[in-house]
């Protein structure tokens, strides 16, 4: 069975060949944050890297990583308040809900992301023009100033060709998403998450 790192290692490959493609049509740098504001739906395959990765960075960086929870449950908290009842399907479903809510893995001193390598796949395939399947995904705004339609799709790579992520979804009881302020401070919409499956290797 082939395992989440074999996927992110497919998606980053991708991404990689994508963006030098791009060349200098591509603005995604270093401590350019426009694409960590705001909450996203994430799987529950990210959940898991992201909860692995933050018990790695604690390993070695304790005081890095309550940082990051501290930041997870004040943005938790802050949406639970602003959208009551069903909090996660409200933010995910409401137009601008949330959109000025950084994401707790963000430095906010540095512009840097925390949890980098262990990052959700949305945050790895934004930027660069990427397709999956027949679909075409967004590229970031700031990227691509004057180019044609034409000059984007020139640039554009499939990513995850043999839709492992799926296969890798399948494994999961319950496929739910979340976000990754829940995921982080411990919750999957307002209850406490299960337990995850180990990463298989």
């Amino acid at each position: 069975m082939r395992s989440d790192q074999a996927l992110i290692q497919i998606v980053d490959a991708a991404l990689a060949e994508a963006a030098r493609l791009a060349g200098p049509w591509l603005a995604c740098r270093p401590g350019c944050t426009q694409c960590c504001i705001g909450p996203f739906p994430i799987t529950p395959l990210d959940v898991r890297r992201l909860r692995e990765g933050l018990a790695e960075l604690e390993s070695r960086d304790p005081g890095r990583a309550a940082r990051v929870r501290e930041r997870a449950r004040e943005s938790a908290a802050r949406l639970t308040r602003d959208y009551p009842g069903n909090t996660l399907a409200r933010v995910l479903d409401e137009d601008e809900a949330g959109e000025t809510e950084a994401c707790p893995a963000l430095d906010p001193s540095s512009g840097m992301c925390d949890l980098y390598a262990a990052r959700p796949i949305t945050c790895r395939r934004f930027g660069p023009p990427v397709r999956f399947k027949d679909e075409a995904l967004a590229v970031c705004e700031l990227c691509f100033h004057g180019a044609s339609d034409a000059e984007i799709a020139a640039c554009e790579v499939e990513i995850d060709p043999e839709n492992l992520e799926s296969a890798l979804l399948a494994e999961f009881e319950d496929p739910s998403e979340t976000i990754i302020a829940f995921a982080l401070a411990g919750q999957s919409g307002l209850t406490v998450a299960q337990p995850m499956p180990p990463l298989s290797t």
